[in-house]
């Protein structure tokens, strides 16, 4: 029985450095798979010498919020929003670039301007649970709790599972004295909202980056 210790050791040895190669080479993969992105998509000289596409510009903000580059991130996305409006876009890739550069402000913590863009992308997508969650976050910043836990119920009434907006409204409730005891712990915030996995074709049908016409054009509740 002792002898096969030192080999019980040894084996479970392997398995953990194998599973840390394993999420150390996922990640280094992922910072060359945005760094080639970043290259390919941002090239040389302006944004707007880039590109034109709204697309492509959500697609390189995109890849700047995974960087953290917010400043970067919120300039693009600004001109990918006067590209849609020379080249218009569905209102459901509208709605995905103004949340989007809504997300990129508050993170700067900008956010009365941040609630703008959140409510220009609900003005073209009224139905869009990420963008009520981070405009009721923001709000909550902004020290409004009763305006915020009206769009967390607008959430749960779109998506009455959403975990953001229960955990949220839960945490407004430990705060106002109606819970007692120990509740869901603090949050930074709902989570990224910019629906990295979302797709948005020039016509209007869903499916990743928001396009110009005639091309493949981003939900995701981890909300911004």
């Amino acid at each position: 029985m002792n002898d096969l210790l030192p080999q019980a050791y040894l084996i479970g040895l392997i398995v953990l450095l194998g599973g840390a190669a394993f999420v150390v080479a996922r990640q280094i993969l992922r910072v060359r798979r945005d760094e080639t992105a970043l290259m390919r998509l941002g090239g040389g000289g302006s944004v707007a010498d880039r590109s034109n596409d709204p697309g492509i510009l959500y697609e390189l903000a995109s890849v700047q919020l995974r960087k953290r580059l917010y400043a970067e991130a919120a300039d693009t996305l600004k001109q990918a929003l006067k590209a849609a409006e020379r080249d218009p876009v569905p209102d459901e890739a509208r709605a995905l670039m103004e949340n989007a550069l809504g997300f990129t402000l508050a993170a700067e913590s900008k956010y009365p301007v941040a609630i703008r863009h959140y409510r220009a992308a609900l003005r073209a997508k009224p139905d869009y649970p990420v963008a009520l969650n981070n405009l009721a976050f923001a709000l909550e910043k902004q020290i409004k709790p009763e305006e915020a836990r009206a769009l967390y119920d607008q959430v749960l009434q779109l998506e009455p599972d959403n975990k953001t907006a229960r955990k949220r409204l839960r945490i407004l409730d430990r705060r106002s004295g109606v819970i007692d005891g120990d509740g869901p712990g603090s949050s930074t915030g709902p989570g990224l909202g910019i629906d990295p996995g979302a797709r948005v074709q020039g016509d209007g049908r869903s499916g990743g980056t928001p396009r110009g016409k005639g091309r493949d054009s981003g939900r995701n509740d981890k909300a911004a």
